[in-house]
């Protein structure tokens, strides 16, 4: 094995799947269908790596802003529909490929709702790579990542003691995720969402390691990738 680590566990969004910019972009229509005006970067801050409920949440308290009662079903229905064809992340599927090769157990753990995040993996053709290790919130009763559940539950999955798995995220409430289920947590900056302070504000957070494309992960875990 060419790592010591016992399992590799994924965010989905912005690590494997690079759907942040149109999340983004969806998101906007939505606020302003709801008379709120917020910038790009405002947007990104407050939904990356939350769940629906969380978005609401941080509204509510930040802005005193009420969600009618048809809003999270609203936000189901445009948000499965946009989902049909998802780019990945540049070299992710390389990646689980040679995780794959070399024998490293892996999984992705994503706060996405299941029929959600099924539709993103088969939109970016990762589904096949990742069939039966995809874990969402409803595996641990509906509690998402900052809560370090989700993480522990994947890693069980897998066979794997928490202290020996190695997280790979991108945002923030994923990466405290990962450090509270006792977990060394990588940050995989590769997306198209990035902000410029996200490094370190990742950093502040506990991360071991910041990275920016997958070909530095796979260098950092000693993988080879298969030849296609």
């Amino acid at each position: 094995m060419p790592t010591s680590f016992a399992a590799v566990l994924f965010d989905l969004d912005g690590v494997l799947v690079d759907t942040e910019a149109l999340i983004t972009g969806l998101w906007a229509e939505i606020f302003r269908g709801q008379g709120l005006d917020l910038s790009a970067a405002e947007i990104t801050r407050l939904t990356a790596g939350q769940r629906f409920e969380g978005v609401v949440r941080a509204l509510e308290e930040g802005r005193g802003w009420r969600a009618p009662e048809d809003f999270l079903p609203l936000l189901n229905t445009r948000f499965n529909a946009a989902f049909d064809h998802v780019p990945p992340v540049t070299g992710a599927a390389d990646t689980l490929r040679a995780l794959d090769a070399a024998g490293v157990p892996f999984a992705v753990a994503s706060n996405s709702e299941r029929h959600r995040l099924g539709l993103k993996l088969r939109g970016a053709g990762l589904d096949t790579l990742l069939a039966g290790r995809a874990f969402d919130p409803a595996c641990v009763g509906g509690v998402g990542k900052p809560d370090p559940a989700l993480y522990r539950y994947a890693a069980a999955a897998l066979g794997a003691e928490p202290g020996r798995c190695l997280v790979v995220e991108d945002s923030a409430p994923g990466a405290q995720a990962g450090l509270a289920a006792g977990m060394t947590v990588w940050a995989l900056l590769a997306g198209s969402h990035i902000l410029p302070d996200d490094e370190a504000r990742l950093r502040e957070l506990g991360v071991a390691r910041v990275l920016h494309a997958h070909a530095e992960l796979q260098a950092a875990l000693g993988l080879l990738v298969p030849s296609p």
